[in-house]
């Protein structure tokens, strides 16, 4: 701070570098007499390295009109913030209209076409599956002192590819490596199977099924019947109390009613037009067109059940990120759970992986500290006896098992971090009402409704369980 004349001026820089305020300090008496040139403002600038977006206009005010600027703090210089770059991305050439879905699709005369939903496309060996994007840079920005400020990169994506299907040597693309049916399974792995198809009904003609593949079933499954698949499962008819078991997706075109018996078990998503007395996990996505009734469901992300009649009344829904529907409980006040924002199984699989990651490190250590002493024998004798060169052999041969084991579950680690660190704030949307009966946990919140919500969304904000009416 220092003095020129009669006035002085004091120069502040943000924390960030990319504003600079000034501020004019001078006496009562002496603001008639104030004479200020700009160029003493500029050296004044310079002497605390303010050499870029030096807002000119703002200089002549304040030569002009000293008095208006009198211990007011103004901008002075403002930067230029960087522009952080954007996250890497899959795209999916000839799945967007899989990927893309957000429920069923209405005709022009009101009818909904749930079929048509859940259509999987087949593809032909050789065929573009997936390219990455890769994330951007961004753009650097500066600083009112002229110096460099580094952008934020974008988070990049990792492309998965599972059975029967190969990447490019850069790894940013997939290709289709047997003719058959596209199928996503557990944490986003994009798989090509072979299809087993059904012309009729699951039952004592046909019995149960297990197949390295995808299943079509043009009929229904029925009560004590089981059918497991590696790829999808795509149902016709309906599902009583059976047994379904798929490391992708599972689709039932007329709806599940199980009587409390069996399951539905998907590694990827669950799309139907209604649930009735049945259990049903799916680990993204379970898609319902019309009801859930007195069921249990737990979907990775999503339990969605947004249609004309979209409605869910009893049991205990859980959802990593959202469960949403028309309709709520009824004005019987009909117990109903829903569960949002906490995902325990990737939280237990981490720890899990933790404790082997540090059981391997440990094992490593002590593979080493081995070959550490056969590397002093050999040096000292020139030689190492057959028990102890075969004691050698051994020891590499573990290392070898024990490196491949540990960038395994390294892998692993990222990939559950990465997806427990894009958890986005949890929330339940009554698209209509929400009635009295509800009772709702976000993570160890818990809120009982006592009355009726039309058309309102239910979030943590600050702690507590808060509502935003819906547009």
């Amino acid at each position: 701070m220092e003095a020129i004349g009669n006035y002085r001026f004091e120069v502040k820089l943000s924390a960030d570098k990319l504003e600079a305020v000034i501020i004019l300090r001078a006496e009562e008496e002496d603001l008639d007499n104030i004479l200020i040139r700009e160029s003493d403002v500029y050296e004044e600038l310079r002497k605390h390295r303010v050499t870029f977006g030096i807002l000119d206009n703002v200089v002549q005010d304040l030569c002009t009109l000293p008095r208006k600027f009198v211990h007011a703090q103004v901008t002075v210089a403002r930067g230029l913030p960087p522009v952080p770059g954007t996250d890497g991305s899959v795209e999916y050439p000839y799945l967007d209209s899989v990927r893309e879905e957000s429920g069923p699709k209405e005709l022009e005369d009101g009818r909904v076409d749930f079929y048509n939903l859940t259509t999987i496309p087949n593809v032909v060996k050789g065929q573009l599956l997936a390219r990455k994007i890769p994330a951007g840079q961004g753009q650097p920005g500066k600083s009112v002192t002229g110096e460099p400020i580094i952008p934020k990169a974008g988070r990049d994506v990792i492309i998965k590819p599972g059975k029967n299907v190969v990447q490019n040597q850069e790894r940013t693309m997939i290709y289709a490596a047997i003719d058959g049916q596209v199928s996503f399974t557990d944490q986003d792995k994009l798989n090509v199977f072979p299809v087993f198809e059904v012309n009729g009904d699951v039952d004592f003609g046909v019995g149960n099924i297990d197949f390295v593949g995808t299943v079509v079933i043009r009929g229904n499954v029925l009560n004590g019947f089981r059918v497991k698949a590696s790829g999808d499962i795509r149902v016709l008819g309906s599902v009583e109390g059976a047994e379904l078991i798929a490391g992708g997706s599972i689709e039932i075109k007329s709806g599940i009613v199980a009587q409390d018996k069996g399951s539905i078990v998907a590694g990827h998503d669950v799309r139907t037009s209604f649930i009735q007395n049945a259990n049903v996990t799916a680990g993204n996505q379970v898609i319902v067109s019309q009801s859930i009734m007195f069921s249990t469901v737990r979907a990775g992300k999503q339990i969605l059940c947004k249609g004309a009649k979209g409605i869910i009344i009893g049991g205990v829904l859980q959802a990593g990120e959202k469960i949403a529907a028309r309709v709520f409980g009824n004005t019987s006040a009909t117990p109903t759970v829903l569960e949002v924002g906490v995902k325990p199984e990737l939280r237990q699989e981490l720890v899990q992986i933790q404790k082997e990651l540090q059981q391997v490190y440990e094992n490593l250590r002590k593979t080493d500290q081995g070959l550490s002493v056969m590397n002093q024998i050999l040096q000292t004798s020139g030689e190492l006896p057959p028990d102890k060169k075969m004691l050698q052999i051994k020891l590499t041969n573990t290392r070898l098992v024990l490196e491949k084991e540990c960038k395994t579950l390294e892998a692993r680690k990222k990939d559950v971090e990465t997806e427990l660190k894009g958890e986005g704030p949890a929330a339940i949307e009554a698209y209509h009402v929400m009635y009295p009966g509800i009772k709702m946990t976000f993570g160890k919140l818990v809120h009982f409704i006592k009355h009726e919500y039309a058309r309102t969304r239910f979030v943590v904000l600050d702690g507590e369980i808060s509502t935003a009416t819906l547009i």
